[in-house]
């Protein structure tokens, strides 16, 4: 198989101080969905700034969704919301993830095309593809493409579109609009939340996207932590049974392996190596 060698991904443009100040941003968010609240002075003391600068970014991520403002503290959102903050997403379920990564590879061959959601499951995979190469890969994903780059016998297609730092991905309608044009044999993604036998996503620009990528893919393979089974998101992506195959721990209690079963989901139930 021969494909285009793609241009590299575009340089990042911020200047230093608004990485730093978006980092920031994403550690106290982090903090807060770990502590599940946080009052203001101890936001303060814990990362050393002033309560001008908290109080401005804690307007910034209660703007985005992220958190509620309260009187001298903060909140984290009782939903799927803040699922959608990539550095937080990496911290989770590290080992099942990690399972789920080696387990997907079994649905990749070497000379395909593979298509990479911006998900930090999916991420996990991406670290593990230059074991079957050659392989052409696809994604919206910032950290995935970085993984890849400069591989031996991997042809990277970056999906363009607005760079958005939450999720660490190129989204919106340039991206959407270029995956028509492009066809892949296997898509590996994830989802915020699966409830009722459906796949859910928080973010609406998100769930176009990944739409179009299950549009644009000949086989669709699912990676679900087991924690995300039976919780709920804004909005639905799809029926688990449009997957090909949706991977997830073998702790998923008993009940719900059946019920999926029942529902006509083609269910892998991965054993998780401890940690």
């Amino acid at each position: 198989m021969t494909s285009e060698t793609p241009a590299p991904p575009a340089p990042d443009s911020r200047t230093p101080d608004t990485r730093a100040k978006e980092n920031r941003r994403e550690e106290i968010a982090a903090y807060v969905l770990r502590q599940g609240e946080a009052r203001i002075d101890d936001l303060v003391q814990h990362f050393g700034v002033s309560r001008m600068t908290i109080h401005r970014h804690i307007d910034q991520l209660a703007a985005s969704g992220l958190l509620r403002k309260q009187h001298g503290g903060v909140t984290a959102l009782p939903s799927g919301v803040y699922e959608s903050l990539f550095r937080y997403r990496q911290t989770v379920a590290t080992a099942e993830k990690s399972s789920l990564a080696r387990a997907a590879l079994r649905f990749v061959e070497p000379g395909q095309v593979v298509m990479l959601d911006d998900s930090s499951t999916s991420h996990a995979v991406a670290g593990l593809l230059p074991q079957l190469a050659p392989l052409t890969v696809i994604t919206n994903s910032l950290a995935s493409l970085q993984a890849l780059t400069g591989m031996d016998e991997i042809s990277l297609i970056c999906l363009g579109g607005q760079f958005h730092p939450t999720y660490n991905a190129f989204i919106g309608h340039l991206c959407e609009t270029a995956l028509p044009a492009l066809r892949a044999n296997v898509l590996i993604c994830s989802a915020s939340a699966a409830q009722n036998g459906v796949a859910y996503i928080q973010d609406a620009q998100v769930t176009r996207t990944k739409q179009a990528m299950m549009a644009s893919a000949n086989r669709r393979i699912l990676l679900l932590n087991h924690e995300k089974f039976g919780r709920s998101a804004l909005h639905a992506l799809a029926p688990l049974s449009t997957f090909d195959a949706v991977l997830t721990a073998s702790t998923l209690p008993h009940a719900e392996i059946q019920a999926l079963k029942a529902a006509g989901v083609r269910l892998h139930l991965i054993e998780t190596d401890p940690k």
